[in-house]
C-alpha cells in the first residue's frame, strides 16, 4: 500500500505537517472509479491505484454492500488477463480482503488454480495464500495434493506460503492438515531460514493437544537440526512450556531439557540468546545455580551498541530482580552506566533495577544520582521510579528519611496529574507502614497542598490529615495549613477543608474553641456545601443537636464510613421513585458485590507489582468485612473480627459458577463467606447455599448458615456458613463443600425467568484452616529496639531439622508460609550460595498479642537445613505454640 506523502507547508515552519493522499476520499467516487478495470485496454497502473483506494477503505472499516462487494469482485476477476506482475499482486490482495462469497468463490478458482501450477514462482506462492483464504473443505481437498507438494517445493518463498496456509487452515478443517504432518517435518529440516520457521509452527499447531508428542518434538529437535534463528526462539518456547508441564526430576533434582536452554546462551544469533535467557528467568522455582550463566549473558549485553539489546538485556534482569534481587547485584555497575543512557526506557529500567538489588548501604548514592535523572524522563517513566522507591523504602524502613525527602522534592517540581497521584500514594502508604515517618510525611504533604493545582489530590491529602493528624504528638501545627484551603482554594477544597477542620475538633478536646472560631468564620462562604458543612459541624460539635447519648457517637456520625455499599446505595437512589414516602436508607442491601464476572477473568493474572510483594504494604483488616458481618443478625454476637483471609478459589476459571471463600476468624468462631457468581446467562440460581463438610475438622460445630436467595447472570453476591470452635484452641482442619441451588431457565427475549425450578448440586474444591489463619501480618520499623523491649521472660528457644532442602531460599520460604508473619528489614531474600541466614519475622497473634521471631537457617550436611527458632511475644504461652506451629509443619 502507498505510503502516506510528508509535505512541508512552510521552509519556515519548524515542524512537519502529514497528509494521507487518501485525505478525504469517498466511497462511492471510489466505485465508480473501479469502472476502469472494466475497460479493453487496461492501464495497470491506474487499476493499481484504484485497488490501493479500496484496500484503504476496507481497512479504515467502511463495509461495502452485498451489491457493491459483488460487482467490485467481479471486476476485480477481470484483472486476471493482465500480464502485470505488479497489478497481479493487487489482484490478489482485493480478492482476499473482500472475502467473496461460496457461489463467488467458483468463479477466481479456475484462475487461481492457475496461478498456483505456474512457472512464476511469486503467482504460486500469493495464488496458494489467497485460495486457502477463500475455499471451503469442500474445494480444500480437491486442491490438497497441490498443497503438501507445495510444502516441499524447493522454493522457499512458495513453501512459506503453503506452511502459513497450513496455520490459518488448521482453525477451519483441521483434519484434513494433520494429514501433511510428514510433509511438514520434512519441511522442518529445510535450510531456508524461514521454511523451517513455519514448518516448526505450523507441526507445534498440529501436537499441541498432545503433551508426549510435543514432549517427543522437542527431544528430537534439541539435538541439533534446527539452525534457523527464528526457529530456534520458537524451540526455546516450547522448550520452555514442556519443562513447566513436566516438573522437576525428583531423583537428581534437574529440569528436563535444561541442557538446551543453557546451551542456547552460546548460539551467534542474538536473538536465540536473549531468547534463552528470558526463557531460563522465566522458570518456575529457579535456583541461583540456574541463574548464573543466564544472568552472565545478559550482563555483557548491557554494554553492546545496540540499544535493543541494552533494553531487552536490562528489562529482562529488572523482572529478575523482583524475585531474585541479590542474583542481579553483579550487574549493578553496568546497570549504574545505564542511567544515562540516551534512551529514556533503558535509563528508567536501569534505575528502578537498581532500587529492586540495592542494599541498605547504596539507597543514599542511588538518591544522589536520580537527583538529575528525574528530570530528563517523562512522566510515566517517573511513575514507576516512584513505584520502585516506595518499594525500596518498605525493604529498608530505616532509610525513610532520605527516601522521604527524595519525594517530597519531586513532588515541588512540575509534573502531570497521574505522577503528582503516585508520589502522594506512596507517602500515604509509607506513612501507615512506617510509623516513624509519620510526622515528617504530613509535614511534606501540608507543604504540598499550599501549591497545588489538583483539586483530587488537595481532598485526598486533607482527608487523609484529618484521620492522621489529630493522632500526632502536635496537632495544633496543621491546623494553619488546613484553614490556607478554606481561604485560598475552590469550592471542593473548602469543603473538604471543613470536614478535616471538625474531625480535629472532634477528636482533639485543646483544639475546640479554636476550631469554632475557624468554622464560624465558614459560615458566610460564597458556596452552599461548604455552609451547610459548617453549620453542621458546629451544632454537633457544640451539643446543640444530638445523633446520640456520647461524644463518640457524634465522631461516629460526622466521621464514620458509610455502612452501607455505595455501589448499592446508588442503585436503590436510582430505582426510588419519588413519592410521599421518603428514602429509607435502612431498605440499601448492605451485602457487597464481589469482583463482576468481566474484570475477574481479566484480572486472571496474579498482580506482580510493588503490592504484592513479601515487603509490600501491611494487610490489614477490610472494613468491609467488619461492618458487612456485623450487619448480618447471625454473626453480631461474635464479637470483634480479627482476620479475614484473602480469597480462595474453589473453582476453575472457565466453569459454570465461579466460587471463592474467604476466611473471617475471630476469637470463638470462623465465618466463612462463599462469593458466588452464575457466569450462563440462560440460568437464574435460587435459594443457594453452601454445604459444608467438617468431619476432617473435629473442632468446628457449625452454627449457622445464610443461603443467597437469587443468583442473576453475572451478578455476584455471598452466601455464609459460621462455626464455632474453642476459644484459645488453635483449630485446624479440612473441609469439602457442596454448592446446592434451584436452577431456573431465563427466557432470553424476556429476560424473564420461569416458576418451576429444578434442584442441583456443584462439587466445590476442598480448603484448609491453618495455623498461619490466626496469625495477622503487622511489620516493625526497627525489629532490634521492639525485641529488646519485650520481656526477656517470654522468650523460647529451640532447635529443628528440615530435612534435604534445594536450597536455604526454600527453607525459608516455607517457615514464612507456615506462620503466616511479616518478614521484616528485607531478611526473607537469602543471598546466593549462602550456607546461614537470619531471618526475622514480625506478627500480630490472635487475641492481639504482639509476637516476634527470630530465625537462624543453617546448612549442617549435603542440602541438610537446621533451623534455630527464637521467639519472644506479650504471652509466654503464645510463644510456646508458635514452636507447636513449626514442630507440627
Amino acid at each position: 500500500m502507498a505510503q502516506p506523502l510528508v509535505v512541508k507547508k512552510d521552509d519556515d515552519m519548524d515542524e512537519e505537517e502529514y497528509y494521507s493522499p487518501f485525505l478525504g476520499i469517498e466511497k462511492g467516487a471510489v466505485l465508480q472509479e473501479a469502472r476502469v478495470f472494466n475497460d479493453p485496454q487496461l492501464d495497470a497502473r491506474r487499476c493499481c491505484q484504484v485497488i490501493t483506494k479500496l484496500l484503504y477503505l476496507l481497512n479504515q472499516g467502511d463495509t461495502f454492500t452485498k451489491v457493491e462487494a459483488t460487482e467490485v469482485f467481479f471486476a476485480t476477476t477481470k484483472l486476471f488477463q493482465s500480464k502485470d506482475a505488479g497489478l497481479r499482486r493487487m489482484v490478489y490482495l482485493m480478492i482476499k480482503e473482500l472475502s467473496p462469497s461460496a457461489d463467488e468463490v467458483i468463479i477466481v478458482t479456475s484462475s487461481l488454480m492457475k496461478d498456483m501450477n505456474s512457472k512464476t514462482d511469486m503467482y504460486r506462492a500469493n495464488a496458494i495464500r489467497v485460495l486457502c483464504r477463500i475455499i471451503d473443505s469442500t474445494l480444500l481437498t480437491q486442491i490438497e495434493r497441490y498443497l503438501k507438494q507445495a510444502i516441499v517445493d524447493k522454493n522457499p518463498v512458495v513453501a512459506s506460503a503453503a506452511l502459513v496456509s497450513g496455520i490459518y487452515l488448521l482453525q477451519t478443517s483441521p483434519e484434513v492438515v494433520k494429514r501433511w504432518s510428514n510433509e511438514v517435518q520434512e519441511a522442518v529440516q529445510s535450510r531456508a531460514a524461514l521454511v523451517q520457521f513455519h514448518a516448526l509452527a505450523l507441526l507445534h499447531q498440529i501436537r499441541q493437544n498432545d503433551r508426549l508428542a510435543v514432549s517427543k518434538l522437542v527431544s528430537s529437535l534439541t539435538r541439533g537440526s534446527v539452525r534457523s534463528p527464528l526457529a530456534q526462539c520458537l524451540l526455546i518456547r516450547y522448550t520452555s512450556q514442556v519443562i513447566r508441564e513436566s516438573g522437576m526430576n525428583t531423583q537428581g533434582g534437574d529440569r528436563p531439557f535444561f541442557d538446551f536452554l543453557e546451551s542456547c546462551l552460546r548460539n551467534k544469533a542474538e536473538m536465540v540468546i536473549l531468547e534463552a535467557a528470558r526463557a531460563i528467568t522465566d522458570l518456575n522455582g529457579v535456583t541461583s545455580r540456574e541463574l548464573t550463566p543466564a544472568i552472565t549473558v545478559l550482563q555483557l549485553f548491557l554494554s553492546s551498541s545496540k540499544p535493543v539489546l541494552r533494553f531487552a538485556a536490562v528489562r529482562t534482569l529488572n523482572k529478575v530482580a523482583s524475585t531474585h534481587p541479590l542474583a542481579v547485584t553483579n550487574c549493578n555497575i553496568d546497570m549504574e552506566s545505564l542511567i544515562s543512557d540516551q534512551n529514556r526506557s533503558i535509563a528508567t529500567l536501569a534505575i528502578t533495577t537498581l532500587l529492586k538489588t540495592g542494599n541498605e548501604s547504596s539507597v543514599d548514592r542511588l538518591m544522589k544520582q536520580m537527583t538529575n535523572f528525574m528530570s530528563d524522563i517523562a512522566d510515566e517513566f517517573k511513575i514507576v521510579v516512584v513505584e520502585a522507591i516506595r518499594s525500596l523504602c518498605l525493604k529498608f524502613p530505616l532509610k525513610y528519611r532520605s527516601l522521604m525527602n527524595f519525594l517530597s522534592n519531586i513532588l515541588r517540581e512540575e509534573g502531570g496529574f497521574d505522577y503528582k497521584k503516585a508520589i502522594v500514594d506512596s507517602i500515604i502508604i509509607l506513612i501507615r507502614d512506617i510509623p516513624d515517618a509519620k510526622e515528617s510525611g504530613l509535614f511534606h504533604l501540608c507543604e504540598f497542598i499550599e501549591d497545588c493545582e489538583f483539586t483530587y489530590l488537595s481532598t485526598q491529602i486533607l482527608h487523609f490529615l484529618g484521620n492522621e493528624g489529630p493522632k500526632t504528638s502536635d496537632p495544633s501545627k496543621y491546623i494553619r495549613y488546613i484553614y490556607n484551603r478554606v481561604i485560598l482554594e475552590n469550592a471542593t477544597v473548602r469543603a473538604s477543608a471543613v470536614s478535616t477542620l471538625a474531625k480535629f475538633g472532634a477528636l482533639v478536646d485543646a483544639l475546640k474553641p479554636r476550631i469554632f472560631v475557624l468554622l464560624r468564620r465558614c459560615l458566610f462562604d460564597g458556596d452552599d456545601e461548604v455552609r451547610d458543612r459548617a453549620t453542621l459541624y458546629i451544632k454537633l460539635l457544640d451539643g446543640e443537636a444530638t445523633v446520640g447519648e456520647t461524644e463518640k457517637d457524634v465522631t461516629d456520625f460526622l466521621f464514620g464510613s458509610l455502612d452501607v455499599p455505595l455501589v448499592n446505595l446508588e442503585a436503590s437512589l436510582r430505582n426510588y421513585e419519588p413519592s410521599e414516602v421518603p428514602f429509607d436508607i435502612s431498605s440499601v442491601p448492605k451485602e457487597t458485590k464481589s469482583q463482576p464476572l468481566a474484570e475477574k477473568k481479566a484480572a486472571g493474572k496474579k498482580s506482580t507489582g510493588p503490592a504484592s510483594a513479601v515487603n509490600g504494604p501491611v494487610p490489614t483488616i477490610d472494613a468491609s468485612y467488619e461492618k458487612l458481618l456485623s450487619s448480618i443478625p447471625e454473626f453480631a454476637s461474635f464479637g470483634k473480627l480479627f482476620k479475614s483471609s484473602a480469597p480462595v478459589e474453589l473453582t476453575e476459571a472457565e466453569t459454570e459458577y465461579s466460587v471463592n471463600v474467604v476466611k473471617h476468624i475471630y476469637d470463638g468462631h470462623v465465618v466463612l463467606q462463599y462469593n458466588c457468581t452464575n457466569t450462563i446467562p440462560e440460568q437464574l440460581l435460587e435459594e443457594v447455599v453452601v454445604f459444608v463438610d467438617a468431619s476432617e475438622a473435629d473442632e468446628f460445630s457449625e452454627v449457622a448458615s445464610k443461603p443467597l436467595r437469587s443468583l442473576p447472570y453475572d451478578s455476584p453476591g455471598q452466601t455464609f456458613v459460621a462455626f464455632e470452635k474453642p476459644e484459645g484452641v488453635l483449630a485446624t482442619g479440612k473441609f469439602s463443600n457442596i454448592l446446592k441451588f434451584i436452577v431456573k431457565e431465563v427466557d432470553s427475549s424476556t429476560g424473564e425467568a420461569e416458576d418451576d425450578g429444578v434442584e442441583d448440586e456443584y462439587q466445590l474444591e476442598d480448603f484448609e484452616i491453618i495455623s498461619a489463619d490466626y496469625m495477622l501480618k503487622v511489620g516493625v520499623s526497627n525489629f532490634r529496639n521492639a525485641w529488646e523491649s519485650m520481656d526477656a521472660e517470654s522468650e523460647r528457644i529451640d532447635e529443628y531439622g528440615l530435612g534435604v532442602r534445594e536450597s536455604l531460599a526454600e527453607a525459608v520460604s516455607a517457615v514464612i508460609s507456615i506462620l503466616g508473619m511479616q518478614p521484616c528489614e528485607g531478611t526473607d531474600v537469602v543471598q546466593n550460595n549462602s550456607r546461614s541466614h537470619t531471618c526475622l519475622l514480625s506478627g500480630v497473634f490472635i487475641g492481639n498479642v504482639k509476637v516476634l521471631v527470630r530465625l537462624s537457617f543453617g546448612i549442617s550436611g549435603p542440602k541438610e537445613v537446621a533451623m534455630k527458632l527464637a521467639v519472644r511475644s506479650d504471652d509466654p504461652e503464645v510463644s510456646d505454640r508458635i514452636h507447636e506451629i513449626v514442630a507440627n509443619g
